[in-house]
């Protein structure tokens, strides 16, 4: 029926036959065909619009090339730190430096630098093996869907590679380099953070807290690779890391909760809103009170519970924020804070650091016990200049 009706109104438009009958439109048309030679195997067109479609359609003249593989030698090195997640491996490199830093022993710059290397190689091999477990779900998520290894920069055994290198030269510097002590924290945060909180993610909002811990430890291994023990200001500094990842955390993550979901991530910004907001103010308040309890550990003097008592009040009043009104801007708020906070309270706990004042006092006693001492208990560790200025003046 559409066929008859175009042929009617090409007939019409040409010959002017209007309102003439379906056996008279016939007669037209085999008139019309006989005259003008029309195949009837081919199809019915005007001249018209034959000719417009010559005009209109232009020969395709683009040449199409295969896209080039990405050249992996020139960019190895940007992939390697984007495999390491380079900023947060840095964070982590840091607070170890704050931790040797604020450690009641002499400085070495060696094993501070062998400590700092080998702790930020470490990290580098976590975040590779937990890239390489995540790939699938990286990629539902805006956030990390860019990442080398969804994209295709990189294969997977290439980032396996990295992580078996770079752990292996990480441990190795800390356990030959530093100390066994901790060359086995080192080692016990790469287990735990890729071998128990990467699968925890998705299955219990507990990964949270075991992500602290995991956040706590670098501050441990500075303190360790200093004194080579655990003392009480370790611990002290160990808990201001660990609460310190609840605010940051969680306000990160409140906005990203539709990505989290849509990858099938438990988190509590996702799960249970509320105990997010709770626990984010709850942990503010447990910084406060281990700030001004670090004087009395000896980790710091009294000035550093006074100076940091702004910054950490500051800190609560936005967790607050947060756990009042729960919306996008304070939680970014709280978020961009914890990232000023960190440094500032480090950089606090450095200029009040505890044996800073009480070393003069403590170093003539300490040549009289090493000279009562036997041998096998005088401490390898490098002494202070003080110290070896006033055995030199005992000799003379």
């Amino acid at each position: 029926m559409f066929h008859s009706k175009v042929m009617h109104c090409t007939i019409c438009l040409k010959h002017g036959a209007v309102g003439l009958s379906n056996s008279v439109l016939l007669q037209q048309l085999a008139r019309i065909s006989t005259s003008q030679g029309w195949n009837s195997k081919l199809p019915l067109t005007t001249q018209t619009t034959a000719s417009v479609k010559s005009k209109n359609v232009q020969k395709d003249t683009r040449m199409w090339k295969e896209t080039p593989a990405h050249d992996r030698k020139n960019n190895l090195g940007n992939y390697c730190m984007m495999l390491s997640k380079f900023r947060l491996s840095s964070l982590v490199v840091m607070t170890s430096m704050a931790g040797y830093a604020l450690a009641p022993a002499p400085f070495n710059l060696t094993t501070f630098a062998l400590c700092a290397v080998g702790t930020g190689l470490t990290s580098a091999a976590a975040n590779s093996i937990n890239q390489f477990h995540e790939v699938p779900f990286d990629a539902q998520m805006s956030r990390t869907k860019n990442r080398v290894l969804v994209k295709g920069l990189l294969e997977p055994v290439h980032a396996i590679g990295f992580a078996t290198a770079a752990g292996t030269t990480g441990l190795g510097l800390l356990y030959f380099g530093v100390n066994p002590l901790t060359a086995a924290l080192g080692a016990t945060n790469l287990i735990l953070y890729t071998s128990v909180y990467t699968p925890m993610k998705r299955i219990s909002i507990l990964n949270t807290w075991l992500g602290s811990v995991v956040g706590a430890i670098p501050p441990l291994m500075g303190w360790v690779g200093c004194t080579g023990a655990l003392d009480p200001g370790a611990i002290v500094l160990g808990v201001i890391l660990y609460s310190w990842q609840f605010p940051h955390f969680n306000a990160l993550s409140w906005n990203l909760r539709p990505d989290y979901s849509r990858a099938g991530y438990r988190m509590m910004a996702v799960t249970d809103p509320a105990l997010c907001r709770r626990v984010a103010l709850r942990h503010t308040g447990v910084i406060v009170g281990t700030c001004l309890a670090s004087s009395y550990f000896e980790v710091t003097n009294m000035w550093f519970a006074v100076e940091s008592l702004p910054l950490n009040l500051y800190f609560m009043y936005l967790a607050w924020q947060f756990h009042k009104k729960s919306d996008s801007s304070s939680s970014r708020k709280l978020f961009r804070f914890s990232l000023i906070h960190l440094p500032a309270l480090m950089l606090l706990m450095l200029v009040n650091k505890k044996s800073w004042y009480s070393s003069k006092e403590q170093d003539t006693p300490k040549v009289q016990d090493v000279n009562k001492l036997p041998d096998s208990r005088i401490s390898v560790l490098p002494r202070r200049p003080i110290v070896a200025a006033q055995e030199a003046e005992s000799e003379i």
